[in-house]
């Protein structure tokens, strides 16, 4: 892969990032702003922190594309464990519940992913980023305050599952304000057993594939090796 620096810099344009786990998706476009030595630059739709994978950042006047890309679907690919929880819904903060398994069966967990799957409610996790009454829910919830945060009606296109129990894999196609993590958390409550989101990784936006992302030390050396010429 070869990155026209000059030509990003003059014309705008979208970089496709595989971001690393626990980067933010801030910490991802202001290391990308330092290196390029550009004001005009964001992100279209957050990854968590210890999430990875594809993070579409517009440059210039590939900003003004970055409202349009938020809306479009996108892919993960990920694991959920069963008969554990955790507050964050995944890994962020420490264990507070853990059920037996015993006689846990399939088919049960078969039928409640498809309870999950087409037109569902689902409430955004308390640690996210989403403001409630003009604070971060997270930042809330990390203070052990009551966060309040009203359901959203999303899409889950596709929700293909294999186990290997207590873990399962899925592969999730999803609409726009998906929250993977409460997918995880609800499919746990359904079954009976709690259910956090062990590991996720964005592989697609649209038309847009993790495939063609660059791993973000290979594209800052890029940039670096630009700059120094």
């Amino acid at each position: 892969m070869h990155l026209d620096v000059e030509r990003l810099k003059e014309k705008g344009g979208l970089l496709l990032v595989d971001k690393p786990v626990t980067w933010t998706s801030f910490d991802v476009v202001n290391k990308l702003r330092y290196a390029l030595k550009i004001k005009k630059i964001g992100h279209a739709g957050t990854l968590d922190p210890l999430a990875t994978g594809l993070l579409l950042i517009g440059v210039g006047k590939g900003t003004k594309m970055l409202t349009e890309l938020q809306g479009l679907n996108k892919t993960y690919s990920g694991i959920i464990e069963l008969g554990k929880t955790t507050p964050s819904y995944d890994l962020e903060t420490a264990f507070n519940s853990e059920s037996d398994l015993t006689g846990l069966k399939e088919d049960l967990i078969s039928s409640k992913v498809a309870e999950l799957t087409g037109v569902i409610e689902q409430v955004p996790p308390s640690h996210s980023a989403i403001k409630v009454n003009g604070t971060r829910a997270y930042k809330l919830a990390r203070q052990n305050e009551e966060v309040v945060i009203k359901k959203r009606t999303v899409t889950i296109h596709q929700f293909d599952v294999s186990y290997n129990l207590p873990e399962i894999q899925f592969d999730i196609e999803c609409s726009k304000g998906t929250y993977i993590r409460s997918i995880a958390h609800d499919l746990g409550q359904l079954i009976g057993v709690g259910g956090y989101l062990k590991l996720l990784r964005r592989t697609s936006v649209g038309t847009y594939h993790i495939k063609d992302a660059w791993p973000l030390d290979a594209l800052l050396t890029e940039i670096q090796d630009f700059a120094s010429n």
